[in-house]
């Protein structure tokens, strides 16, 4: 078996350019065998179960190409995460156009495989579907999981079209399934028409605190994450993020957009609010660039995807130190 190096190095712009070379994420280095990392990050380009504008399963592509712009620190935490880290993108895991079932397994199984060794897994969506297979990938390994839920909607409805499995039902079913607990979970910056005035009471009848996004403007994002992180706590945390969490001033490239939402500024300040709770596993979702522009919407993701990464370092320094 191949040793495995610790740290990964990306190309340094002085000397390769970096509109130059594979788009990995980052330019990170590009590995599909499953290993013992710290994080890898992997694409889901399946939207199969999107209830609106489908395309999505080019959200992957079109996060590693705008990717190649982030350079490797974060000025805000102070901090290299390839100093503290180690990881790969591990590319994207194969998905069957029009199966539902087919993709999740696949999802579930490729995700379980590189948490088992270790890894931290990112995934890049792909509709929201994709997180419940992942949230079964990594609580097989880590037990049920508190769940934090930035998105314009709950996506705890019951069905589609008779359908169960949608980008609008995976968090119920996950707590159906018992995967995550949902008294230590949370969901920011629900917003938007709902389908019944009581709709937002479901998921906080399954358990979850919902903080919607008029209550967070009338209490202020300070205090907001403070409800957060009192909540997850010490928990093993899954992040999810949907990109319509941000008004479509600023993600225009996503299939289901609502208005009222927060600025690109504000997302990335509430992540970097989040060093001290225990993730054991993210994505962001959504990403639908056939309607974006200028990759704003793509650039978007690629920085809070960074941003997540960073989280992980910042954690793994602390925990060294």
């Amino acid at each position: 078996m191949t040793e495995i190096k610790k740290g990964f190095q990306l190309p340094v712009p002085a000397v390769m350019p970096r509109y130059s070379g594979i788009r990995s994420f980052m330019r990170l280095p590009y590995d599909p065998e499953v290993q013992p990392r710290d994080f890898v990050v992997l694409g889901a380009p399946f939207d199969t179960s999107a209830s609106y504008r489908a395309g999505s399963r080019f959200g992957p592509e079109s996060i590693r190409r705008v990717s190649s712009l982030l350079r490797a620190a974060n000025v805000f935490h102070r901090i290299k995460p390839s100093d503290y880290l180690d990881g790969v993108d591990g590319g994207d895991i194969m998905t069957v156009p029009g199966n539902t079932a087919a993709s999740h397994h696949n999802i579930a199984s490729h995700v379980k495989a590189w948490v088992q060794e270790g890894a931290v897994p990112i995934v890049l969506g792909g509709d929201h579907s994709i997180s419940l297979p992942e949230l079964r990938a990594v609580s097989a390994v880590h037990g049920p999981l508190a769940l934090l839920h930035f998105d314009a909607h709950g996506d705890t409805w019951d069905e589609y079209w008779g359908e169960k499995y949608t980008h609008g039902t995976p968090f119920r079913r996950a707590v159906e399934e018992g995967i995550i607990d949902p008294n230590r979970s949370v969901q920011i910056g629900i917003r938007g028409t709902v389908y019944d005035p009581d709709d937002i009471e479901e998921a906080r009848s399954l358990g979850f605190l919902v903080i919607t996004a008029d209550e967070m403007r009338a209490i202020g994002l300070q205090e907001t994450m403070r409800r957060v992180l009192e909540r997850l706590g010490s928990s093993k945390v899954f992040l999810t993020f949907d990109i319509d969490f941000l008004d479509p001033v600023y993600a225009p490239g996503t299939g289901t957009p609502e208005i009222a939402g927060f600025a690109s500024y504000e997302a990335q300040n509430m992540l970097r609010q989040l060093t001290d709770i225990n993730i054991v596993g993210c994505d962001l979702v959504e990403v639908l660039p056939a309607l974006d522009q200028a990759e704003v919407t793509a650039l978007t993701a690629a920085t809070l995807v960074f941003e997540m990464i960073s989280l992980l370092a910042v954690q793994k320094r602390t925990r060294t130190s």
